[in-house]
C-alpha cells in the first residue's frame, strides 16, 4: 500500500515523512489553500528528496502556462488537479499528471473513463472546497471505481480509521494531509509515524 503525505510546508515534515517510508509527498500551489507554498520554498525541499520518493505538485484550475512554470521551478515530478480541469488539459503535458474528484451523494464515477492519468484521486466533497475537507466519503465507491484505474483514496483519514478505510476501500493508494497535522501545513511526527504503522498492518 502506497502513502502519500500531502501538504507539506517544511523541510523537517517531508524528512519526518520519508523516515516514516511515505512513497510520495503532495506541494500544494495553490493560493487559496491553507497548506500553500511557494515553488521557490518547494525546490528548497524538493532538492532534498531522494530519487525514489514521489514528489507532487497539487493544482486548482491554474494556466498551462503556470503549472509549467511552477512545476519546473519547484522541481516536482507530476501534478495533481483538483479544479474543473477537462482531459484534454490534461493531455497537454507530458510528466505524469492525475485528476482529483470530489466525491459527493451523486457522484458519476463513469467520469474517470475520460481522463488520461495512471490514477485518480477520491476525495470527499464539500461546498467551496477542493480538497482537504478533514471529511470522509462513503469507501465503497472507491473500491467500484477501480475498474478504471489505480485509485488513490484521500479525506478525512487518520491513524485511526486509515486501516477500515483500506479494507473496505482496496485502494492503491491513500493521500493524508489533516490527519496527521497539529495545524494546517504543521506535520506531527508522531501521527506520521502512527498513520504509517496502520497502513502497514493492513499490509501485513
Amino acid at each position: 500500500m502506497r502513502v502519500k503525505i500531502c501538504g507539506i510546508t517544511r523541510l523537517q515534515d517531508a524528512l519526518a515523512a520519508m523516515d516514516c517510508g511515505a512513497d510520495a509527498l503532495g506541494f500544494i500551489f495553490a493560493p487559496a489553500s491553507r497548506r500553500f507554498i511557494s515553488p521557490e520554498t518547494a525546490r528548497e525541499i524538493t532538492r532534498r528528496i531522494p530519487p525514489f520518493v514521489t514528489t507532487i505538485g497539487v493544482f486548482v484550475d491554474s494556466h498551462e502556462e503556470e503549472v509549467r512554470r511552477i512545476v519546473e521551478c519547484s522541481g516536482v515530478g507530476a501534478a495533481q488537479f483538483h479544479g474543473s480541469e477537462t482531459p484534454a488539459f490534461l493531455r497537454k503535458f507530458s510528466f505524469p499528471v492525475y485528476k482529483a474528484f470530489r466525491v459527493a451523494a451523486n457522484f458519476d464515477n463513469g467520469i474517470l473513463r475520460d481522463y488520461p492519468g495512471a490514477a485518480f484521486l477520491l476525495d470527499a466533497s464539500a461546498e467551496g472546497e477542493h480538497g482537504r475537507t478533514g471529511q470522509t466519503f462513503d469507501w465503497s465507491v472507491a473500491a467500484r471505481s477501480a475498474k478504471y484505474g489505480n485509485i488513490i483514496l484521500a479525506g478525512g483519514l487518520t491513524p485511526e480509521n486509515v486501516a477500515r478505510a483500506i479494507g473496505q476501500a482496496r485502494p492503491y493508494a491513500v493521500d493524508v494531509s489533516s490527519g496527521v497535522e497539529t495545524s494546517p501545513g504543521i506535520k506531527d511526527p508522531g501521527k506520521i509515524a502512527s498513520f504509517m504503522k496502520a497502513v502497514r498492518s493492513v499490509d501485513h
